[in-house]
């Protein structure tokens, strides 16, 4: 549902000539959450950050966020925190798919080609389908925003989401076996979530998901009831087709 009658997209253009950008000029994210909360204060500084990502053309993770071609090509990424104004005649093409893209990661987690395209599939097909995991449970929507890829201080949650009862639900996933430090990593990522997304009173809860859990890792969420662990597994049927029939 919509905050304001004009779309994002019409803000930060307004952001924009407010900073009086020139070509080049380098904003922050900062700078960007400061005009925000000065003139449309009912957003939260992380939907700010990921409305930063769907209108950079170099963002990776801007393909999550229906992003439309022309219309959201305003901004290109220096890095996490830095900003300018995409030059069409010096910048490379925007980014409209993932062909070949491969998501950020914590330099623990080091996967080849393989390991990336079987996670993004997977990530895409739980996104669509979240009430295989639990009944209920819905993927997070903040206007345009969807928390695919959901960006947290300088880094991304596989999925976020919102359970039955409001919660939010931070989904963690791994192709392979999930290990006890994954639980690190998902506890900094439900703060991060509690402290700058959360409503007052909206309990965060954590999920992860590998095709084979760990004893240490199952050790490690034994005290923590707020986290939950799921392995998954693939089928496949084949059907074999009759030739004898073809004219």
């Amino acid at each position: 549902m919509a905050i304001y009658d004009k779309p994002v997209r019409v803000h930060m253009k307004e952001m924009a000539d407010d900073f009086s950008l020139q070509d080049g000029q380098v904003f922050t994210k900062q700078q960007a959450i400061g005009w925000f909360t000065e003139h449309y204060s009912k957003r939260k500084s992380s939907s700010i950050a990921a409305d930063l990502i769907r209108f950079s053309t170099n963002a990776k993770s801007r393909i999550h966020y229906n992003v439309k071609p022309s219309d959201d090509d305003l901004f290109f990424q220096i890095d996490g925190a830095h900003f300018r104004l995409y030059d069409p005649n010096k910048d490379p093409p925007p980014i409209y798919e993932a062909s070949g893209i491969q998501p950020e990661k914590d330099d623990d987690e080091l996967q080849g080609p393989t390991e990336f395209a079987y996670e993004a599939d997977l990530k895409n097909y739980l996104a669509k389908n979240l009430s295989v995991i639990e009944a209920g449970l819905k993927l997070y929507e903040d206007e345009e925003i969807k928390g695919i890829e959901f960006p947290v201080g300088g880094r991304f949650i596989d999925i976020l989401a919102v359970d039955s009862n409001g919660k939010l639900v931070v989904i963690e996933l791994k192709v392979s076996k999930g290990y006890d430090r994954v639980v690190g990593q998902l506890m900094r990522y439900m703060a991060w979530i509690q402290k700058n997304q959360a409503e007052s009173g909206q309990q965060v809860r954590g999920i992860i998901v590998a095709r084979e859990i760990s004893e240490d890792l199952k050790l490690a969420c034994s005290l923590l009831p707020d986290v939950h662990l799921f392995e998954y597994e693939l089928s496949l049927t084949l059907k074999r087709v009759d030739t004898k029939s073809v004219s």
